[in-house]
């Protein structure tokens, strides 16, 4: 699946928003990835995980995984059909009262390899998050895998980084936004 074929999914599970929004990582932009609309149908997220998984083995070879983990909500989906397509187990890290992830229901085995998986990202900070999960349980992030970085290149790991599309959407600081200065309504779409 090539990046043209993707953004036609997208387009057509209207998953690709125009507008004014706020993203998780506080920025604007005129564009939206809502990939819960793409996952919402089972057989387009098997195809596009499916593809994800081959870009994977593609870029990095043959990677040894026992576990896919992703960060609660965006990612769970994501990250359950590349485990279903690895034939590995699944595990995700929630948010707690405060919003930051942890593992609450799962248990990460020291020396466990793991392959962290996302819908969307911007700065990368949930995926950052998770990593510093899987380390601080003794587990081995492996590489990462994501459907959209929007980062532009931005985004930075000390692991390798495979995404489907990558692309690189205008965003703003909240106090340099044309958009807020037009008086656009400022639409908080979720992560």
């Amino acid at each position: 699946m090539n990046e043209t074929d993707l953004l036609k999914l997208f387009e057509k599970t209207n998953a690709l928003l125009n507008g004014h929004f706020e993203l998780r990582s506080g920025l604007h932009s005129d564009r939206f990835f809502q990939c819960a609309l793409l996952l919402q149908y089972p057989r387009i997220a098997a195809q596009v995980c499916e593809a994800l998984v081959q870009k994977i083995h593609t870029t990095l070879g043959k990677l040894e995984i026992d576990t896919v983990i992703a960060p609660a909500l965006g990612g769970i989906s994501v990250g359950h059909e590349v485990a279903r397509t690895l034939g590995t187990r699944f595990i995700f890290a929630e948010k707690d009262a405060d919003g930051a992830l942890m593992m609450r229901r799962f248990k990460i085995e020291k020396g466990e390899r793991f392959l962290v998986a996302e819908d969307v990202i911007t700065r990368g900070g949930r995926v950052q998050e998770t990593i510093d999960i899987v380390e601080a349980h003794g587990g081995a992030v492996q590489a990462l895998g994501v459907l959209v970085n929007r980062s532009g290149g931005k985004a930075e790991f000390d692991y390798p980084l495979v995404s489907l599309l990558d692309i690189e959407p205008v965003t703003w600081e909240p106090a340099e936004c044309p958009l807020c200065k037009k008086g656009e309504p400022l639409v908080h779409p979720g992560s």
